[in-house]
């Protein structure tokens, strides 16, 4: 058995099982008070937002996984200056788990505030000093992100997927429009997400980042896994590189779903069809399975052949109006919510909520 098998036994024995409360007490009295199904959504950036705000509807057994390759902006000035893991993406997850009372929208509106200035602080998030801050504090990453959803009222957790920072390296053709046939070899994060080349693979360094182990945990102990919306190459497949974590995606007993984005985005997915998506996920991690692909019925022009790449996964396709009605290509919050509630519904209730 190698060591990546004995970590993630472990890690299994330390998840709560179905049917148990937190302190392992099984029966009726504690399964009684389980009433929603337990939801980990992975992603990053405005994806895995629009997923959160979602998904807290609709149940409060929500634990975000988020990305840790982050390197522009205010997320790479403190990286680069500290040493710390890219706050930006937790900070965004934290907000997106804000409660819509006063309370929650005010401290949404905090932690997302930037300040503008001459000076050092230009462009800096209050949510990203706060957290590094308290990272200083405690010396414990998870501790401090739990104590600032707490101070917000979040309804749900945010964990990094890795303990340490991670640098994004793609392979891109045609990065340089001098060279358009040419494969090179870009790196970072903020440099992929943008590169008018064609991406055609990304991997992480360090090669084997280790998992958080909360994160780890939280996959095996879930009802369901959502994976994206979100940029693809920078947000959603990452996850899929750090090997402990895909070693729980593929060994979880959860059920899997695959949310794709409303439009191709300029740059790294450009030109892509919805069955591209999951094609380009498949040559990442050939050995993950899906149960279901969320798809905006209206992004969808060849239905047959999104079908066809589906059922690769061994999914099955939804199709739903998630788009926000005044044909910006963002998802809304409640239509996306309740495209998930009838997944769930749908597609095999599998915890103690049912």
């Amino acid at each position: 058995m190698t060591g990546r098998s004995l970590r993630l036994r472990r890690l299994r024995r330390l998840a709560p099982g179905r049917g148990e409360d937190g302190a392992g007490r099984t029966g009726r009295r504690a399964a009684a008070k389980v009433v929603a199904p337990k939801v980990v959504a992975l992603g990053g950036g405005m994806g895995l937002s629009a997923s959160l705000a979602a998904l807290r509807r609709i149940t409060g057994e929500l634990t975000a996984v988020v990305t840790v390759a982050d390197d522009g902006g205010s997320s790479g000035r403190l990286r680069e200056e500290l040493g710390v893991l890219p706050p930006g993406d937790l900070r965004k997850a934290l907000a997106a788990l804000c409660g819509d009372d006063e309370w929650g929208q005010t401290w949404s509106r905090v932690i997302q505030h930037r300040f503008q200035s001459a000076g050092a602080l230009h462009e800096h998030a209050v949510g990203n000093l706060l957290i590094v801050a308290l990272w200083e504090q405690l010396g414990d990453p998870v501790q401090a992100l739990d104590l600032v959803g707490k101070l917000l009222g979040a309804q749900g957790r945010v964990l990094p997927m890795s303990a340490v920072p991670l640098e994004l390296q793609a392979l891109v053709k045609g990065h340089d429009p001098a060279r358009p046939e040419d494969v090179d070899t870009v790196r970072g994060q903020a440099t992929v997400a943008l590169t008018p080349g064609e991406v055609l693979s990304v991997q992480v360094v360090p090669g084997d980042p280790p998992a958080v182990p909360e994160a780890v945990a939280a996959v095996l102990d879930a009802d369901w896994v959502v994976l994206g919306p979100g940029s693809w190459f920078s947000s959603v497949i990452p996850h899929l590189l750090v090997p402990e974590l895909l070693d729980a995606l593929i060994a979880t007993k959860a059920r899997r779903v695959l949310s794709l984005n409303l439009a191709p985005q300029p740059g790294e997915t450009e030109g892509f069809s919805p069955q591209r998506h999951l094609e380009v996920l498949a040559r990442h991690a050939p050995k993950l399975a899906l149960d279901v692909v969320l798809a905006d019925e209206a992004a969808v022009l060849d239905r047959d052949s999104l079908a066809d790449a589906a059922k690769r996964f061994g999914a099955a396709v939804e199709l739903a109006p998630v788009a926000r009605r005044d044909g910006a290509p963002k998802h809304d919050p409640e239509l996306l919510a309740a495209a998930y509630d009838r997944i769930f519904r749908m597609h095999g209730r599998i915890g103690p909520w049912r």
